[in-house]
């Protein structure tokens, strides 16, 4: 059953992110063919949509295209858009995918800029924010470098996975992961809601995409050994709050050792030190 959830959730997110790149495309009246090489150039860079066939995602854009043609009005399309994408990592992007259709021919026209500006205040998207998207886009740069995470937002992911790996989280757990964000100098300029928002983010990506998407990219955001080891360090902190980590606790340890490239020796002290 949760396989089939976040199945279900990565594919509505995926085809939510797809309408909003055929809207900003439409929203002239008609679609270019730059307008549709960069919705494509887009799809293919993001790992959202990894492991996608060309024929599913031939599906999913006609789909959506019907989708689209179905609504009662922009607004039905709207709040469909935010139900499907609750997390504002994923609202960025939305945005972001948008804005690089919009851009696609180097000039927004004013019905394209319209929609963005639509889509800026439906997903709460802030002036900063679309900045820095723009800013990106218009030189021609990735959107992960956009919406790059900082890093206590990775070292909470790395603690949502410890909690999350046996399918409950125990006092003892959620009591070490809250003395973290208080106490570790690698969130000592993290306020209580930004704490707060970090682990609710990273239990909706995890849900959405699943635990090999988020394993790889956290090997992909945390890149010096001296992060990722403590990453891992934090993670053992959470697993050890009850005394002993459970087998599926264990296992994820494992796999973050493995995925992060630690020595034996080195999750060996780490394991005497916490």
């Amino acid at each position: 059953m949760p396989r089939d959830q976040a199945l279900k959730a990565r594919k509505d997110r995926n085809a939510a992110l797809v309408e909003c790149m055929l809207l900003a495309a439409m929203a002239d009246g008609k679609v270019s063919d730059v307008e549709l090489r960069t919705l494509l150039r887009r799809v293919i860079e993001r790992p959202e949509f990894e492991g996608t066939r060309a024929d599913e995602l031939n599906h999913l854009v006609e789909a959506s295209v019907k989708k689209l043609a179905g609504a009662r009005d922009l607004e039905q399309i709207l709040a469909s858009l935010r139900d499907r994408l609750p997390d504002h990592k994923n609202r960025m992007l939305a945005f972001g995918l948008a804005a690089a259709v919009g851009f696609a021919d180097q000039r927004a026209s004013r019905a394209e800029l319209g929609l963005l500006k639509t889509f800026q205040a439906a997903l709460g998207i802030s002036e900063d924010e679309v900045v820095q998207i723009i800013d990106v886009i218009e030189k021609g740069g990735s959107l992960s470098e956009a919406l790059g995470e900082p890093l206590e937002q990775l070292y909470a992911e790395v603690m949502v996975l410890v909690t999350a790996a046996d399918g409950r989280v125990k006092e003892p757990e959620a009591r070490a992961l809250v003395e973290s964000f208080a106490s570790d100098p690698a969130f000592a300029d993290v306020s209580p809601e930004r704490a707060q928002s970090f682990v609710s983010d990273s239990v909706a990506s995890l849900v959405s995409e699943g635990l090999p998407s988020r394993l790889t990219h956290l090997a992909r955001g945390l890149t010096t050994h001296q992060q990722r080891l403590r990453a891992f360090r934090l993670a053992l902190r959470v697993a050890q709050a009850s005394g002993r980590a459970s087998p599926p606790e264990t296992r994820m340890l494992d796999l973050l050792q493995a995925t992060f490239g630690l020595a034996d020796d080195e999750v060996a002290r780490a394991r005497q030190e916490v």
